[in-house]
């Protein structure tokens, strides 16, 4: 049987909650099955929210209440009280966020977005205004500066490696206009110009491939750890350090960077691209006079 996975309470609030439930039902000598039992779902699912690799439902919350009452509600009030501790990054994103901040290894695959950490002050708040669903410009603002804090993991000593795949279409989705576009494709050819920034472009001929299922990325840390994998999805994105569902997703971008040009023929391919925009902004311009 392989041994309990050990858990850092402090490093969230998920990691806080999985804590407590194990404490509660060990000290209950409640076996994984028979709590999972009173949700319901299985032991594997008990298992996983106790180590912190997967969020707990509302339901999960009051079945740990009801299975507990010696804690006198507290997984509930903490679940819901969770739910309003946003900063700067959404509370689903927390884990991701840290996990690049470890990271000695990045690898990302993105079929419709230039990545968070390779974008444009400009290029990001086109997105974060057109995610909201108000016109609050100082929320659009603080999502624009907590992006571009992200990207600071480049320029600390021993910066992690980051090897990023594109689809073509992420080059000719005009976000923002002709300006934005260009001036983020010029960036991103810059960025790839780092030692340890690798970017490499699927071109449009490649056709169907694995990866237009949706985005996402993984984050390879240091010592034993299989490291943690993030899925882009339209409501929350997901995170999982599951070591099985890790490995698959890194068989996956190695299939895309094998369908994937060279890193010399990717920025030659962006730069074209940039310049197709930088040409229609001259159009525009002249238009206007």
């Amino acid at each position: 049987m392989a041994g309990k996975r050990d858990l850092d309470p402090g490093a969230s609030p998920l990691h806080f909650f999985g804590a407590e439930v194990r404490r509660a039902r060990e000290a209950a000598g409640m076996t994984l099955a028979e709590l999972g039992a009173r949700v319901p779902c299985d032991a594997s699912t008990v298992s996983r929210v106790e180590s912190g690799l997967l969020s707990p439902t509302e339901r999960f919350a009051e079945a740990c209440d009801e299975a507990f009452p010696q804690m006198g509600g507290w997984f509930g009030r903490f679940f819901g009280a969770s739910l309003k501790w946003d900063g700067p990054y959404p509370r689903w994103f927390e884990d991701w966020v840290d996990a690049e901040g470890q990271a000695a290894v990045i690898r990302w695959w993105e079929p419709l977005l230039v990545p968070g950490l390779l974008q444009t002050p400009e290029y990001a708040g086109v997105l974060s205004r057109a995610w909201r669903t108000d016109d609050d410009e100082d929320k659009v603002e603080q999502l624009v500066i907590a992006r571009m804090n992200r990207q600071r993991i480049f320029d600390r000593p021993g910066p992690p490696s980051l090897w990023a795949v594109l689809d073509e279409g992420v080059l000719r989705r005009g976000v923002g206009g002709a300006k934005v576009m260009h001036d983020q494709l010029v960036h991103l050819a810059d960025m790839g110009e780092r030692a340890n920034i690798k970017i490499h472009v699927i071109p449009a001929e490649a056709g169907a491939h694995v990866g237009l299922l949706g985005a996402f990325a993984i984050a390879g840390l240091a010592g034993d750890s299989p490291g943690i994998v993030y899925f882009e999805s339209p409501a929350e994105g997901q995170t999982s350090r599951d070591p099985v569902t890790v490995a698959k997703i890194a068989l996956t971008f190695e299939t895309l960077r094998s369908e994937a040009l060279p890193r010399g023929a990717s920025r030659d391919l962006i730069l074209k691209v940039a310049g197709e925009y930088g040409r229609d902004l001259e159009e525009v311009q002249l238009q206007r006079l």
